[in-house]
């Protein structure tokens, strides 16, 4: 392996004289060598699979792409010079045909959120399985999403935080009398609106909270904390 740190590669890595074309084209984007050199050995292990080149940056990231014209890039976040995130989001827009799969250290929830927004297919972490990286470049081939499990937990929790904080006011004041055994016709005897007014607040709190009865709903608004213990 060549030790430029840019720089892309002629001829089948296998050795087996296989034309690059017919292969998923692969760029390899890190700052750290020992990873670079520890992703070629991985990848050179499937036979429908090409790298093309490497880059030790974003910006370089972008160069390589211009020039090599990958199909995938597996992209570092942090890196000098120029980051991951901003070199996916040139990347996606200047190249939509070429797919950016994120591979990092990291799992904050900024950096998941911001690398979806700046167009990256599919977010790994780094301590993700080889079976898992392979099947993440041939999902995105198709266009399809891969991500950790973690990942995938944390973008989860950030759909359900985002469904709970869009309970209103007196959603929330219904929640706490469902907590309490109230019945529907209770609940609108209390709040002195119509029954119907009622329904409609408890369907629309079932789906806010991804449920389907009211056992479930109380059951949610403890975990999440919507309702205190003193409801109980």
């Amino acid at each position: 392996m060549l030790e430029d740190r840019s720089v892309d590669h002629v001829g089948s890595p296998l050795g087996d004289g296989s034309v690059a074309g017919e292969k998923i084209r692969i760029l390899l984007v890190d700052d750290h060598p020992i990873v670079r050199r520890g992703l070629q050995a991985v990848l050179h292990s499937q036979p429908d699979f090409y790298v093309v080149g490497e880059a030790d940056n974003g910006l370089r990231a972008i160069q390589q792409v211009e020039r090599l014209r990958p199909d995938i890039v597996l992209m570092d976040l942090r890196m000098p010079e120029m980051g991951g995130l901003e070199a996916t989001q040139i990347i996606t827009e200047r190249h939509p045909q070429t797919r950016v799969i994120v591979l990092s250290a990291f799992d904050l929830e900024s950096d998941v959120t911001q690398a979806i927004k700046a167009g990256a297919t599919s977010y790994l972490l780094k301590d993700a399985s080889d079976g898992l990286l392979f099947r993440a470049i041939r999902e995105a081939m198709q266009g399809n999403a891969v991500l950790s499990p973690q990942i995938s937990g944390l973008l989860l929790n950030q759909l359900r935080a985002s469904a709970v904080s869009r309970l209103t006011s007196r959603e929330l004041e219904i929640l706490r009398l469902i907590s309490l055994g109230h019945t529907n016709p209770e609940i609108a005897e209390q709040l002195q609106v119509g029954l119907p007014t009622v329904r409609t607040h408890v369907i629309n709190i079932f789906n806010k909270l991804g449920v389907k009865d009211r056992s479930a709903a109380v059951a949610a608004g403890y975990e999440r904390g919507l309702l205190s213990a003193r409801a109980r």
